[in-house]
């Protein structure tokens, strides 16, 4: 009686560890699984930037091949300054889709935001107008991606 009562105790023993051991065998396994799923979704993430570049490039291969004609008339003044203000105008038109637009700085007040003052000139104008764009800024869909530079006005008040 007392094997059989020392046999059940060992049972009961053993059960924890093997519960214990269950447990460990599972978590690992979850480690891992997680471990690949981060490596998968990591790859899937450079793979998405590697093919979305793609996208673009694809785009602008009509504003190269405008460039190569372009270049093709340059001996010919009127028709190489047009075919560049062509080429500029398809190249924008291309950057607009893409979500960029400019930053329309002349006459407004000066944001610290939006603007970079290169200059201050005196001026009659309330303090801190743009005066001059000397460098146009651009947002890409909300988010600023260049200030634009600007001369700002000092009241002589």
């Amino acid at each position: 009686m007392e094997k059989k009562k020392a046999k059940e105790s060992k049972k009961k023993a053993d059960k924890p560890k093997e519960h214990l051991k269950e447990l460990t065998d599972s978590l690992q396994v979850l480690q891992a699984e997680f471990e690949n799923y981060k490596k998968r979704t990591e790859k899937e993430k450079q793979e998405f930037v590697k093919y979305a570049k793609g996208e673009l490039v694809r785009n602008l291969l009509p504003v190269l091949d405008s460039f190569e004609h372009a270049l093709k008339d340059k001996d010919k003044k009127e028709e190489f300054i047009k075919g560049v203000e062509q080429i500029f105008a398809q190249f924008y038109s291309i950057l607009e889709q893409e979500g960029l637009r400019p930053i329309d700085a002349s006459g407004k007040m000066f944001d610290p935001y939006k603007h970079d003052a290169l200059l201050q000139e005196k001026s009659d104008k309330e303090d801190g107008t743009v005066l001059e764009e000397l460098q146009k800024g651009y947002m890409l869909n909300d988010k600023m991606i260049r200030p634009t530079k600007v001369k700002v006005s000092k009241n002589e008040r």
